[in-house]
């Protein structure tokens, strides 16, 4: 009689972090081989790989919106499929909105791994495509429908054993305005799943899919165990925060509400948005795979931040969200600016929870992207050209620290604000001013972090559009700490034609005409009467805060 016995702690160490490696080695094939700044700068980008049950064993560092949620892709081509249709050599993509929750331009390529003739796994990668068709180039900020953001493709295979599927891919070069490019960030997709493939392969030849199996298994136990732990000592009873955007896009008076109630009984922990608003007309929506992902980045913020992502994540968290609500969107709703209320939710977890769990929350972020998107033809090249940027704001301070500044939203993560050079070489703009803007960060006893001023100048006519949200309800502070400064965009700062203006779509401008971009700050946390002098004194000199502001927020006059 044989006795099975435990897998051996080292062995499970030595696989745990050769599965996160070779999600790295995936993360680094695509962003190496990416045509486009959004990926190759910005890096817009995540990967994964997956088990054959499409539950995680590695994911890169990335963009948190999408955590837990590439396997959602590989679920629905199964489910509409069924489970023959994986094959050696296959590559799938998808960018369905109500599938994957994001908007169109997010693209998730994918595909089966194989070890002779038993299937072992799934890599996977999702990356911002500059146009996918939709009716303005790049995206637009005033649809309506999901029919006017793009190309919108469920499951498609897009190489079969090898081979290219030439007619999916005559149909996606043909939808798009920039098809050299797009083509490049596609293969760049395919060759970094290509790397996880083989580096999955490479683990279950080196160790036995046995063995890897058992190292998993072990994994999600002890993920699971700890994140347990940690819920069970939350005092049980319900927990709620509101929150709200500014509007949906088009109807710009109306506010849209975000409504939270978080359970938690014993280990577990139920997170319930249903009472939030209906899907909008404007294009805040998402579909629910979204929604989930953003409860869970504020579940792993709170719980497991020092864990990384896997199958034994989120097993004693449950979630409630409601079709055809602003998180639940279907069809035909607008989802191309669907991370707004996502952000906001990440916050509002820590907002509900503060209360139980002090030492563990921070005042809420600047919390949004703020998209500027530009669009026209660059006179240096005679080429036209499609420019996204994500811009940096405020985080919240915590118990012990404040808050950072000139950091991109808790939504995006990894992904970085593109370099001045890389900008102005690629785009015909100059970039006249990039620095923290002073005072926009809650004061506290320990001070949110502030948002920073980007000012761009047009080197030639072409038009702009922008989508800066949480001016209605800045980032709060907690326990005391005051609410930061929201968003500010001006159009011509100082001459004649000045005007303010936070979403618009394709605004046209003239060469010399300035787009003047400041961003939110953090909330502050605790008191500001009890913040040390010394550390005002240095806030001055360091021009996070004026000497005008001290005084007025923290009674301080420099000697």
């Amino acid at each position: 009689m044989t006795i099975a016995t435990a897998i051996d702690p080292v062995t499970v160490e030595i696989i745990r972090n050769a599965l996160n490696s070779s999600a790295d080695d995936m993360n680094a094939t695509l962003i190496r081989s990416a045509y486009t700044p959004i990926i190759y700068e910005a890096g817009d980008c995540v990967v994964a790989l997956l088990d054959a049950q499409h539950r995680v064993l590695g994911q890169s560092a990335g963009l948190p919106i999408f955590l837990g949620n590439l396997e959602t892709c590989t679920l629905a081509t199964e489910e509409r499929f069924g489970r023959e249709v994986w094959q050696p050599g296959d590559v799938w993509i998808l960018n369905d909105s109500y599938l994957g929750g994001t908007h169109l331009n997010d693209v998730t390529i994918f595909g089966p791994v194989f070890v002779g003739a038993t299937l072992v796994g799934f890599t996977a990668s999702r990356a911002h495509w500059i146009d996918v068709g939709s009716k303005d180039p790049g995206g637009s900020m005033d649809s309506v429908t999901i029919f006017q953001e793009g190309l919108r493709m469920g499951p498609q295979k897009l190489v079969s054993g090898g081979v290219d599927e030439r007619s999916i891919i005559d149909i996606i070069v043909t939808n798009v305005r920039f098809p050299y490019p797009t083509s490049g960030d596609m293969h760049a997709m395919i060759a970094c799943i290509k790397m996880g493939e083989k580096r999955l392969q490479e683990l279950v030849l080196r160790f036995g899919l046995e063995t890897l199996e058992q190292a998993r298994d072990e994994i999600f136990r002890q993920t699971e165990v700890l994140e347990r732990a940690v819920i069970a000592a939350i005092p049980d009873g319900s927990y709620a925060s509101e929150g709200v955007l500014d509007n949906d896009g088009i109807d710009l008076d109306t506010p849209v509400p975000i409504r939270l109630t978080i359970t938690v009984d014993g280990e577990n922990i139920d997170f319930d948005v249903t009472e939030s608003a209906d899907q909008t007309v404007g294009p805040v929506n998402c579909g629910v795979a979204q929604a989930v992902s953003a409860l869970r980045v504020g579940y792993k913020l709170l719980v497991s931040p020092d864990l990384p992502g896997n199958g034994g994540s989120f097993r004693s968290m449950t979630t409630q969200v409601r079709p055809g609500s602003v998180l639940g969107a279907r069809s035909p709703a607008a989802c191309q600016w669907y991370f707004s209320h996502l952000g906001l939710l990440i916050d509002m977890v820590a907002r509900a929870l503060a209360p139980v769990l002090p030492d563990r929350v921070a005042g809420a972020s600047h919390g949004d992207s703020m998209i500027i998107l530009t669009a026209g033809t660059d006179p240096r090249v005679q080429r036209e050209f499609v420019s996204l940027e994500a811009t940096v704001g405020g985080w919240g301070a915590w118990e012990g620290s404040d808050g950072e500044s000139a950091l991109i939203n808790n939504v995006n993560g990894s992904l970085k604000d593109i370099p001045i050079e890389v900008y102005e070489t690629r785009y015909p703009w100059r970039i006249n001013e990039y620095r923290i803007r002073p005072d926009s960060g809650g004061s506290g006893r320990w001070r949110g972090g502030n948002g920073v001023i980007r000012e761009y100048e047009a080197q030639t006519d072409m038009t702009v559009s922008l989508w800066f949200e949480r001016s209605r309800q800045p980032a709060w502070g907690l326990f005391g700490g005051e609410d930061a400064v929201g968003p500010d965009v001006v159009i011509n700062p100082g001459r004649p034609d000045e005007r303010r203006i936070l979403k618009v779509n394709g605004m046209k401008v003239r060469k010399g005409d300035v787009v003047r971009c400041a961003t939110g700050g953090g909330g502050g946390y605790g008191d500001p009467v009890e913040r040390a002098s010394a550390e005002v004194n240095a806030d001055i000199l360091d021009r996070h805060v004026s000497a005008e502001a001290a005084r007025s927020r923290y009674g301080f006059d420099q000697e």
